[in-house]
């Protein structure tokens, strides 16, 4: 019978501690940077602490109940206390304890150093997008979900990546120490990137900080963690690490578009190119409240097909868009959108869906009215 006993426990550990080595797709996973690799090689070292505690506990126990059973004759020993045992049962977990202490403030003193950064990015969340902002640089821009609609309507196969393809991701160069100041313009939001081990909170009115330093180019996606409202689910993160010399480049290209964008502005705009800009515009911005057919989802999201919005002044139409409505989900766009694309969406929301004004806003319309403002 001891014979079997020593089996069966030999089988048991065989099967805790053999898969522990292989690629679990239930663990975690090491991640890219060092921090996150910390964090693995913490999560791991706790793990095979409570799984020896585990085999030690529940060994000696099951062992006691076979060895000290009835059956064979065994009696029960009458005692009332152990010093010795008092104290190993206090000093041993103490220890133990110490054990995990000391590995784990060192990884959280390593997280929270944000200290002698090299680049530092302004992270914005909004519903439901993500705005960056490389401070210092003159770029920023929002980055919003590109998976089709057809794909989240199960109309179409999914992709590999569903969920979390975005227009523009945010891009940071290898080997840099980056710092994120994650902040928020509406409702609570988390950015998170599990292979960077960053998972920080977007809170309205506060900046929190985290950084990171990735040593090889790559691309690592996220989500949103804190429950944000209709499109939660639809808001993703995506990190594209480019070596120093394509980030340079790539920030040089962004600094041009930037001021491409601004010229765009004096630019004589006609009906057709206002109309095909804004459609582009309203799918991505307006699209997840009003919906693609303009009919809304009312009474939260009112319809702008055939509403006094579209069809009234359009005025008031620049209005509400710039600065939103206090009290309902209509979100201010002036600091969101570029007078181009607002003007874009406008124009096109007021001919569209059958509306058919045949008015239409230009750029410097809507620079007009924010100046007017200020």
């Amino acid at each position: 019978m001891k014979r079997h006993s020593w089996g069966w426990m030999g089988l048991l550990l065989l099967a805790v501690f053999g898969p522990a080595h292989a690629a679990w797709t239930v663990n975690m996973t090491p991640g890219a940077t060092e921090v996150s690799r910390s964090v693995f090689d913490l999560h791991m070292t706790i793990f095979w602490i409570c799984v020896v505690i585990g085999v030690v506990v529940f060994g000696a126990m099951f062992w006691s109940m076979l060895i000290h059973r009835r059956s064979t004759g065994q009696k029960a020993a009458h005692f009332h206390e152990s010093t010795t045992v008092e104290i190993l049962w206090t000093v041993v977990p103490l220890l133990i304890l110490l054990a995990m202490a000391v590995p784990a403030t060192r990884v959280l003193i390593e997280i929270y150093d944000t200290s002698e950064s090299e680049l530092d990015i302004q992270i914005t969340g909004y519903q439901w997008k993500w705005h960056y902002k490389y401070l210092g640089q003159d770029v920023e821009f929002f980055s919003n979900l590109t998976t089709p609609q057809s794909q989240i309507n199960n109309q179409t196969p999914k992709d590999e990546h569903y969920l979390l393809e975005v227009d523009e991701p945010l891009v940071i160069p290898v080997g840099t120490k980056v710092r994120f100041l994650v902040t928020a313009a509406d409702v609570i939001h988390s950015w998170w990137v599990p292979a960077l081990a960053v998972k920080k909170d977007a809170i309205p009115g506060f900046i929190n900080e985290s950084w990171t330093r990735v040593e090889e180019p790559g691309i690592f996606r996220g989500q949103c963690t804190e429950l944000c409202g209709k499109d939660h689910g639809f808001m993703p993160v995506v990190v594209e690490v480019k070596s120093k010399e394509d980030f340079a480049a790539w920030l040089a290209e962004r600094k041009q578009t930037a001021l491409a964008e601004k010229e765009l502005t004096t630019k004589q705009w006609t009906m057709d190119e206002l109309m095909v800009r804004g459609e582009k515009a309203y799918q991505t911005n307006c699209a997840a409240c009003h919906q693609p057919t303009g009919e809304g989802l009312p009474p939260m999201f009112p319809a702008l097909k055939g509403s006094k919005i579209a069809l009234g002044p359009i005025a008031n139409h620049l209005d509400i868009v710039l600065h939103g409505k206090p009290g309902t989900a209509m979100a201010a766009f002036g600091k969101q959108l570029s007078p181009v694309d607002i003007a874009a969406v406008i124009t096109y929301e007021r001919n569209a869906w059958g509306n058919a004004l045949g008015d239409m806003l230009t750029p410097q319309d809507v620079l007009a009215a924010q100046q007017a403002k200020e």
